[in-house]
């Protein structure tokens, strides 16, 4: 008899976002010519920048000729492209040793894998509300612990409450934890930790032994001075800090699968008799046993980014769908609603008027409006009676949905 991981049974049997799309489509059974305008997704609607599809050509010649063709690559990269991700952080000052630089096929691979090299009894800090992966990763791998029936709280993981009283901005816990998720700027929040935040974060793990899994997915959006790209720009960082980033949200590749984790060789775990291993050493182990890599043509065309026309480009992607945050900001706080985000982030963190359920606002602004948002209740307990939207629509599509909401009466 083949038996189940239960682990997975006890997670919700569709992602939120298919709980979304549910709803959505009911919505479109009776309203078979609505124009629904998304702000709610996290995908990207740009087209990929002209650097990369000539990447992407020229890559597939390659591999059509005998002399030039890839079959196996290294399972932590080619060294063309980690090489490029060096001297990137080199310019901002922070000195990395290539072989710590793994790459992925985007941050969510990694940022759900990494418990597999992290054992059983580690006690797991998230923020509340958060992006769903770090939460559900932990009960899939079974580290999660017990469900607590009454607050639906698992007893392996702290929650860290983030509220308007703390600008939707996670404080330290106050008590001891191992591993602490931190994601920076923050989704779903749009919320940022600046450099004095990410210094208390670090003592506390140099303190306490504890490593920080710091998801920067969007460092790219970062535009404020006090606000760090890397966690490694925090002195002693190196010895505590996992980074997972990628190019799906700054470059367009949501579709083509890309991005990179830093394992510093500093970086140590520790078994149950107190000796120390360098995490770098299992996740060596676990790629080579789990992987062949990322794809050489999908790799070649992020190491376009770097060039001097690509990074032209990926600037511009980049500022198009911040200027939609900033007009969907300015939007919303002209109308009145209590706003978070949208500065240094794509996501735009609001509060629901009147008191209203995250659902329930959800459903007006569908039903109302034709726009669809993220009900905040989705990322935690302490999400609802908020909503997200997100800069990534088309421009034109952003300001017909602000001109529909604006017509509201709140």
């Amino acid at each position: 008899m083949a038996l189940a991981n239960e682990n997975y049974l006890k997670t919700p049997e569709i992602y939120c976002y298919d709980e979304i799309d549910k709803r959505v489509n009911a919505y479109k059974v009776l309203h078979p010519s609505a124009k629904i305008i998304r702000l709610g997704m996290g995908d990207v609607t740009r087209p990929l920048p002209q650097e990369v599809i000539k990447a992407l050509h020229s890559a597939v010649d390659e591999m059509a000729a005998e002399g030039s063709f890839k079959g196996y690559g290294p399972p932590s990269g080619y060294d063309f492209l980690i090489e490029k991700i060096h001297k990137e952080y080199k310019s901002i000052g922070v000195s990395l040793d290539k072989e710590s630089i793994f790459i992925n096929d985007g941050a969510k691979s990694d940022i759900g894998n990494i418990g597999h090299v992290l054992g059983r009894d580690n006690i797991i800090a998230i923020a509340d509300p958060v992006y769903p992966v770090y939460e559900n990763a932990t009960i899939m791998s079974g580290r999660a612990g017990f469900l607590n029936e009454e607050d639906q709280k698992w007893s392996n993981i702290v929650y860290l409450h983030c509220s308007a009283e703390t600008g939707f901005v996670p404080s330290l816990p106050n008590e001891r934890v191992d591993v602490i998720y931190l994601c920076n700027p923050n989704n779903p929040t749009g919320t940022v930790l600046t450099k004095s935040d990410l210094k208390q974060w670090v003592d506390y793990a140099i303190e306490h032994q504890s490593i920080i899994v710091y998801d920067g997915a969007y460092e790219s959006f970062i535009n404020e001075p006090n606000v760090p790209k890397s966690i490694y720009e925090i002195k002693g960082a190196k010895k505590v800090a996992v980074e997972i980033r990628t190019y799906s949200k700054s470059a367009g590749f949501t579709g083509l699968r890309c991005g990179y984790s830093v394992f510093p060789p500093e970086l140590m775990v520790y078994t149950k008799l107190g000796e120390d291993v360098p995490l770098i050493k299992l996740w060596n182990r676990r790629i080579t046993n789990y992987t062949n890599g990322v794809s050489y043509l999908v790799q070649r065309a992020a190491e376009a980014l770097y060039s001097r026309k690509g990074k032209q480009e990926t600037s511009e992607l980049v500022d198009y769908y911040i200027e939609n945050a900033k007009l969907i900001r300015d939007g919303l706080l002209a109308l009145g609603f209590e706003v978070y985000g949208g500065i240094s982030s794509p996501y735009v963190w609001f509060k629901t008027p009147n008191g209203m359920s995250s659902w329930k606002f959800f459903h007006q602004l569908l039903y109302e409006h034709e726009v669809i948002g993220t009900p905040g209740v989705v990322f935690g307990s302490s999400g609802e009676g908020y909503m997200r939207f997100t800069g990534f629509s088309s421009r034109e599509n952003t300001l017909i949905a602000l001109n529909r909401i604006s017509r509201g009466k709140y």
